[in-house]
């Protein structure tokens, strides 16, 4: 009776799914069938941004099966389903929704059945393919080692090698052929390579292999999307993508902010008409901003800023994270670098004024400190040994500004340390301006201040500004 029960359910469950099919109803049912699990669950997740994030979580009963399902379409996609021993399988999503998995855990991946979603079992078979060619070069890879480097035998196991790389490479290119559109043609094309080619140059050029290098790198940098619209967000919900993304952000582009902003302006242009890609390249160059380290990468920040989220552009920020952003790009506005420095009159510690922009140097360090600092105590008398050492000998000048307003205190940390070869101020009446447009959030704060008063560089340490301004100078020279 048991039988004819799970038989008549089992006829229940293909129809109801032939009939979704054929009426075209929306939503997903994916039935999954692992027999040596029962009585626990299964978790059906997607990837993004390199990482797996939960859809649904099902009970697999005691024969077995268990059912994801509901009215709404999974975004297309790979999915994972994972398993309570922390095993898993992946699944390709395209349009067909409604189908069924079975799998033995002995080798989730090998014992893969898919029936009803043709993209999902191509995918499948993919996988298996793939696995198959990473068995036979491990195999050949073991003999090579062994093989003497130049023997006949190390030769033809290269030639074996070599012709399992072009079958994958067959493969690839045949099932981008024959998937167009598709959410695996999408796949198979977005974990290729750009293929760079050797450029021809003049025998009479010389340096012709760094120009040659020089050549590809450009052609690599302004083709490396062609594998990876970005107009269509299906790239989000796969394994690769979002570290493709961060490989071209840190390690193809130069870290120059203002090269960042236009390339990831450029970027988020062409992601314009899929607003779920807009929406998350807008989110990742704004955080590969506010997380760098690299000094001057608030350009980047403010760019973006005022572009996408100040302009109204985006729509999914809540007004209190927009209010804070606004005041904090008015903050950081004064300071960026290549903005011209503010200019500051404040008095000095004998009681004469000093203004800012009147010191003549080839270079300025502008730094604010307090005496109740500890790191000031050390950074401070630091920054004057250098001073003596290097820094005075390039003709450069420190502007620096006592913060606080307890004057014998200052007066005895300049006289205790010697400090008579700075431009010692401070602003005992706060007129200057100076916590408002230098955006100082602790100390001691450091610029690096041009010729010309614009900034150069801002909050470096202290040992490194020797460095950082003999570089300076040596590539502004006339």
């Amino acid at each position: 009776m048991k039988n004819i029960v799970v038989l008549i359910f089992s006829l229940l469950v293909f129809t109801t799914t032939i009939r979704a099919q054929q009426s075209g109803e929306k939503g997903h049912r994916i039935e999954v069938t692992i027999p040596s699990l029962s009585d626990t669950t299964l978790i059906l997740g997607h990837y993004f941004n390199q990482r797996m994030y939960v859809d649904d979580t099902t009970y697999i009963n005691n024969d077995g099966l268990a059912i994801f399902e509901d009215t709404a379409a999974l975004p297309q996609g790979i999915y994972v389903v994972y398993l309570p021993s922390q095993n898993y399988f992946d699944l390709l999503i395209d349009e067909d929704q409604y189908f069924s998995v079975s799998a033995d855990t002995s080798n989730l991946v090998r014992s893969l059945k898919i029936d009803g979603a043709e993209q999902t079992r191509k995918f499948n078979d993919y996988q298996k393919f793939i696995m198959d060619r990473q068995e036979e070069a491990k195999s050949l890879q073991e003999k090579l080692q062994k093989a003497e480097p130049d023997s006949d035998e190390a030769a033809k196991l290269r030639e074996q090698l070599s012709a399992i790389n072009d079958k994958v490479n067959q493969e690839w290119q045949r099932l981008i052929s024959e998937n167009q559109g598709n959410m695996l043609g999408l796949f198979i094309q977005g974990i290729q390579e750009v293929e760079v080619p050797q450029f021809e140059i003049e025998e009479s050029i010389q340096n012709k292999d760094s120009l040659q290098r020089v050549k590809r790198y450009h052609y690599y940098r302004n083709h490396y999307f062609d594998n990876l619209p970005l107009d269509d967000a299906r790239l989000l919900r796969t394994p690769f993508f979002a570290s493709k993304l961060e490989n071209y952000f840190s390690n193809v582009l130069p870290q120059i902010p203002d090269t960042l902003l236009s390339e990831g302006i450029e970027m988020i242009e062409m992601a314009r008409p899929a607003p779920e890609m807009f929406r998350f390249l807008v989110q990742f160059v704004f955080n590969y901003a506010n997380d760098s380290q690299v000094m001057g990468m608030d350009n980047l920040l403010v760019g973006i800023a005022e572009k996408y989220y100040l302009s109204g552009e985006a729509d999914w920020a809540d007004q209190e994270f927009l209010d804070k952003l606004e005041t904090r790009v008015k903050e950081l506005k004064p300071t960026l670098i290549g903005s011209k420095s503010h200019d500051l009159k404040m008095q000095g510690y004998n009681g004469e004024y000093h203004r800012l922009h009147e010191i003549a140097a080839p270079a300025t360090i502008l730094v604010f400190w307090e005496t109740d600092c500890g790191h000031c105590k050390k950074a401070i008398p630091q920054l004057h040994d250098l001073y003596q050492e290097s820094l005075q000998d390039m003709g450069v000048k420190v502007f620096a500004v006592y913060t606080q307003g307890d004057q014998p205190e200052w007066g005895k940390f300049i006289e205790e340390h010697g400090l008579y070869d700075f431009i010692n101020v401070w602003d005992p009446y706060r007129q200057s301006g100076f916590r408002e447009n230098y955006d100082i959030r602790s100390t001691p704060t450091v610029y690096v201040l041009g010729e010309d008063k614009k900034i150069i560089g801002k909050r470096i340490a202290i040992e490194d500004l020797p460095g950082f301004i003999e570089h300076y100078i040596n590539i502004n020279k006339p």
